[in-house]
């Protein structure tokens, strides 16, 4: 959550007496009622021990005089269309005493409903401890054969003392290397293509230390799940090194994870009221802008929807506007019927016309993607993609129609509220 503006946020401040009576009731439970009532997100009464008013006469909690009319100071934090609605109504309602009101910055707020991650537990507890390393002196062709092997996307670089100077993605070979596509597609392509990327990555004299990227963000593996969160968070990370008290690596923390730590919250108390911008559900994380194409598009306009939205997913939608499935360019690679497919993947990095085929978006989607109304919580939305183990939720309305799309990494900067001055 951003923090929130003072210009949209107000603290209002109540003073009145313990003694104080509206029609037959304390005064401070009226008030209290009035702004549950409200819709108001909470509020606090203060009971001071000591304190004078108007007439300048001192209260006291003394044991000697226990029926002393004490000081109460009520405060509510709220935004200001719900502090200036709440006013009309208790403004009357304090006969004697003061009100104030004043801008207010909040840096955070979470309840349970809000929060469903275990923050407490402890990284090392939910890491995983087999991790595949490279040295920074191995060649990038090695790297990618690793990456290959293990069916890896990063590896972290490490030197001798098993201390992490930077990771490797395939993204880094792409961009410095001069490798031709993602891990996701290359594992669906022939060995013998595969092999031929090897031999052509082979033919640098890059090493890995020449394209990994550094400095590498790491994280103790005594800290806790919130600190993991706000970091990667911060730093927008997909995965984290996680260091020992040596300082050395001992495994490797994804967001995949972090999400699959999310339980379902069971509780008898009523649900939380929405306070400012704080996300409760899916419709409010969702990114209203989303790639799709149309069930019958041929081959070139699919590829040309790649290209356009700089996406490597598209909802595929029919012709009532409705969502039949979800189109990866790795679906491309691997389900068109060519033994070559390198002309496919050249025509996804737009350096070649896509080869001639009859096949539409639908023959090559995958069909029942996971979709959700805009009313589903948060927690549920990340047990729904967890137990599916789906990257992509689709976001519908009621007439089953596309409005939003919801991926893994916005379901766990959901988790934690960091303030954007903070980041």
């Amino acid at each position: 959550m951003e923090t929130q503006s003072s210009k949209n946020t107000k603290r209002l401040t109540i003073y009145i007496g313990e003694s104080d009576l509206w029609r037959g009731k304390a005064l401070y439970m009226v008030l209290l009622e009035t702004l549950r009532k409200s819709g108001l997100a909470g509020a606090t009464v203060t009971r001071g021990i000591a304190g004078f008013g108007a007439r300048s006469r001192i209260h006291t909690a003394s044991i000697l005089r226990l029926s002393e009319d004490l000081p109460l100071v009520i405060e509510v934090i709220d935004s200001t269309e719900k502090i200036e609605s709440a006013l009309e109504t208790i403004y009357p309602m304090v006969r004697e005493g003061m009100i104030t009101l004043e801008d207010v910055q909040v840096l955070k707020y979470t309840h349970r409903d809000l929060n469903p991650l275990p923050g407490d537990r402890l990284v090392k507890e939910v890491m995983s401890t087999e991790v595949k390393s490279i040295l920074p002196t191995n060649s990038v062709a090695n790297a990618w054969q690793m990456m290959i092997n293990n069916r890896l996307k990063a590896l972290p670089v490490v030197n001798e003392s098993r201390k992490v100077v930077g990771m490797l993605t395939d993204e880094d070979l792409i961009e410095r290397a001069g490798l031709h596509q993602r891990f996701s597609i290359a594992k669906n392509l022939t060995s013998q293509e595969i092999e031929a990327e090897i031999m052509q990555l082979s033919q640098s004299n890059q090493l890995v230390k020449d394209v990994m990227s550094t400095p590498v963000i790491t994280i103790p593996e005594e800290s806790t799940l919130n600190q993991a969160v706000t970091l990667m968070k911060k730093h927008h990370l997909k995965r984290v090194p996680v260091l020992d008290k040596k300082e050395k690596i001992c495994g490797m923390l994804s967001r995949f994870d972090i999400l699959r730590q999310i339980v379902p919250i069971e509780s008898t108390q009523p649900v939380g009221v929405s306070f400012l911008n704080t996300p409760k559900t899916v419709g409010q994380i969702m990114s209203p802008d989303f790639p799709f194409v149309q069930e019958t598009d041929d081959l070139e306009k699919m590829i040309q929807a790649f290209l356009h939205y700089h996406s490597h997913r598209l909802i595929v939608v029919n012709d009532q506007n409705r969502v039949c499935g979800i189109l990866s360019d790795a679906d491309i690679v691997n389900r068109l019927p060519y033994k070559n497919k390198s002309s496919i993947v050249h025509a996804l990095q737009n350096l070649a016309r896509p080869p001639a085929t009859t096949a539409l978006a639908r023959d090559l989607m995958s069909r029942e993607p996971l979709q959700a109304d805009p009313d589903v919580p948060i927690p549920q939305a990340i047990q729904m993609m967890m137990k599916e183990g789906r990257k992509i939720l689709v976001i519908v309305d009621k007439d089953k129609h596309p409005i939003g799309m919801v991926d893994r990494q916005r379901l766990l900067e959901a988790l934690i509220n960091l303030p954007q001055n903070l980041s």
